[in-house]
């Protein structure tokens, strides 16, 4: 499929309804249909504000690519962030319009329909650029990485989620779409580009991750892959099959990032030009929740 026809899909898809807005039962762009999204996504992804430090980039300039019903976009407002925003659709542009308006919250420095593989902002403007769960969905996610590089400055934080190739929700994709319908040979790159949200939803290994922002010039990478409901209710209509995928998660444990070497007199010195990476979470999550700062 061509670029522009994929992205053409993705925008019809999100267009119909921003991420997390299926959940509420008020009525749409008030105060109480907003107030239901916020407390779903942070009770479903409770992870979100230990990744994305909010209160830290008070008076940073910051930069959401793909900021949807605009839950996280307004926490860089309360928390006093100089906030840019862009998203493909103009269904998330009226969601997060109506939401700083609900709320009284400041302006954002700008708001832009737009496509996350041609960012219009120029070289080296932001302290911080994040994107939480957008960029896999892009027709060329490593143009929109190469992006979103391009437009933070030397010194400034990378914070992006990308979903995991690996992991139980993928795999109990290819069991319902694939292993089921007797095709057991297709991918599960495959499963997910097809079955999970948008066409083209792509997800990724850690060592890809690597690999590709190192080619962009980011150090110091750190992923933490998060367990999400998505993963341990996947199989919630089969209990059996929910049971053993359980079991896979418990199994699979969770890695610490920590070594020994950081911790030595005058590490933290040295730490802040090196290009140490990190992992750490459970290997089966379908978060991988990225951060890593730009040479």
């Amino acid at each position: 499929m061509k670029a522009d026809a994929l992205t053409s899909q993705v925008h019809q898809f999100w267009n119909k309804a921003s991420c997390d807005t299926h959940i509420a039962a008020a009525d749409k762009f008030t105060k109480s249909y907003f107030e239901e999204i916020e407390t779903y996504r942070y009770y479903d992804q409770p992870f979100i504000h230990k990744f994305a430090q909010f209160s830290r980039y008070r008076g940073k300039e910051v930069l959401e690519i793909g900021f949807g019903a605009g839950t996280d976009f307004i926490q860089w407002l309360r928390a006093g962030a100089v906030a840019t925003g862009i998203d493909l659709t103009e269904e998330a542009l009226a969601n997060l319009q109506a939401r700083i308006q609900v709320y009284g919250l400041p302006e954002p420095r700008q708001l832009v329909v737009g496509s996350a593989e041609n960012l219009p902002f120029p070289n080296a403007s932001f302290d911080l650029v994040y994107s939480f769960g957008v960029l896999h969905h892009c027709a060329d996610t490593q143009r929109a990485l190469g992006e979103a590089v391009r437009v933070l400055r030397p010194g400034g934080q990378l914070k992006i989620m990308l979903y995991n190739r690996h992991s139980i929700l993928a795999l109990n994709t290819w069991v319902k779409h694939a292993l089921a319908k007797g095709q057991p040979w297709k991918s599960l790159a495959w499963c997910l580009w097809n079955h999970v949200e948008s066409t083209g939803t792509k997800g990724y290994t850690k060592k890809e991750i690597i690999n590709m922002l190192g080619d962009f010039g980011i150090s110091r990478i750190a992923i933490d892959t998060e367990v999400t409901s998505a993963d341990t209710l996947a199989a919630q209509a089969v209990p059996p099959l929910n049971a053993f995928f359980r079991l896979l998660i418990y199994l699979a444990g969770v890695s610490y990032p920590w070594q020994r070497s950081f911790y030595d007199r005058g590490a933290g010195a040295r730490i802040t030009s090196s290009a140490v990476n990190s992992t750490g979470g459970s290997a089966l999550g379908f978060f991988h929740c990225i951060s890593g700062v730009k040479k």
